[in-house]
């Protein structure tokens, strides 16, 4: 409209010095309305006099929006993976999971709020790393039962078939298609120095008591002979500070900041797992929770007496009772590790320092 009344304003001048002002309210004009038509997903770019982002402001750069069409969407946000591979996971390594609600082998409820969702095949990780060998990284996948991603390996060995060609493993935080792994479980080369430097690599697996003090693993077994059980989920990782002269403990500190001893034998991960941002994501609504196999929580106020502790009676009322879960434990700060707020005494033999606790844990102790 702008555009038009500037052309019907000057059309009336006939002087040939008019084609300029005609030409320049047309550009004034033009530029004018574009400013005013604005959406509102467009974003000016950050003057340098602006003060930067703190660590309580949200990064957008690693988590994805959406524009608010629907009240689903409006909240939802998710971590960026572009590196995800988009396509099926390999059918040799998955194996069928079935659903049983919540309940045992009798039909009664052990695991409440559980049921739905969405189908799944189980992708089998291989938690022991004991075959030897250089892998090559094929893809990075996306996991339905686990926070982390999976990373698809290839032995190099010519002579490997089926699953011990192909592998799953936890993917490290950074690894990407075409990055090489390598199992030092079953032994160490017998270099030093340099060459033994190489082997601390993230996404190799060594005995701890070849890992150097400080170094950030994941994957941690708690037996020579066993799978790794120890720090698997999402963005975790746990780091050794100690080994001991005696060449049989070494002490790990772990994500909760406890530390404790750990055999020299056993294995672990170097590096930390990935999907970092996993923790910073917004569901967006309860359908996608349904979609992930949980049902409503329900209150216990809500339930029946029968039901639970805080059930039955008129009224959104508890009757004045203490607040406990639904088997009867007091909860809201009720220590109920006995005896001491610590457990039994030497419960765990291999706990070198608990885990920080109440005043320790709100005045940031580690």
């Amino acid at each position: 409209m702008l555009c038009v009344r500037a052309l019907r304003t000057f059309s009336s001048l006939g002087a040939p010095s008019s084609s300029r002002a005609l030409t320049h309210a047309f550009r004034t004009a033009t530029a004018t309305n574009s400013v005013v038509r604005t959406y509102a997903t467009h974003f000016a770019k950050a003057s340098k006099d602006e003060p930067k982002a703190t660590s309580l402001d949200v990064d957008n750069n690693v988590f994805k929006t959406y524009k608010p069409v629907s009240p689903g969407i409006r909240h939802l946000r998710r971590p960026i993976n572009d590196h995800i591979y988009e396509g099926r996971p390999v059918r040799l390594l998955t194996a069928c999971l079935r659903k049983h609600g919540g309940r045992n082998s009798h039909g009664r409820i052990t695991v409440r709020f559980r049921g739905g969702g969405h189908r799944r095949r189980v992708r089998l990780i291989d938690f022991m790393r004991t075959e030897p060998g250089e892998y090559d990284v094929i893809r990075i996948e996306y996991d339905p039962g686990r926070s982390a991603h999976i990373a698809l390996i290839k032995a190099r060995d010519a002579n490997a078939e089926g699953k011990a060609k192909w592998k799953y493993i936890l993917a490290t935080e950074g690894m990407r298609p075409g990055d090489v792994v390598q199992s030092y479980r079953m032994g160490m080369p017998e270099t030093t120095g340099i060459l033994r430097a190489r082997t601390v690599r993230p996404g190799n697996v060594l005995p701890i008591r070849f890992i150097p003090t400080g170094t950030v693993i994941h994957c941690v077994a708690l037996s020579p002979t066993g799978k790794a059980l120890l720090v698997r989920s999402a963005g975790s990782f746990a780091q050794v500070v100690h080994h001991d002269e005696s060449g049989r403990y070494s002490h790990v500190r772990l994500q909760s900041g406890e530390i404790r001893q750990v055999l020299q034998d056993c294995c672990a991960t170097i590096g930390r797992v990935s999907n970092l941002n996993w923790k910073g994501r917004k569901i967006g609504k309860a359908g996608r929770n349904r979609w992930l196999g949980w049902r409503p929580r329900v209150r216990g106020v809500a339930m029946n007496a029968k039901d639970h502790p805080h059930g039955g009676g008129r009224g959104k009322s508890k009757s004045n009772k203490h607040p406990v879960s639904v088997w009867g434990w007091a909860t809201k700060g009720k220590r109920t590790r006995k005896p001491g707020p610590k457990g039994p005494k030497n419960s765990n033999k291999m706990v070198i320092r608990e885990r920080p606790r109440g005043k320790e844990k709100r005045a940031g102790g580690s």
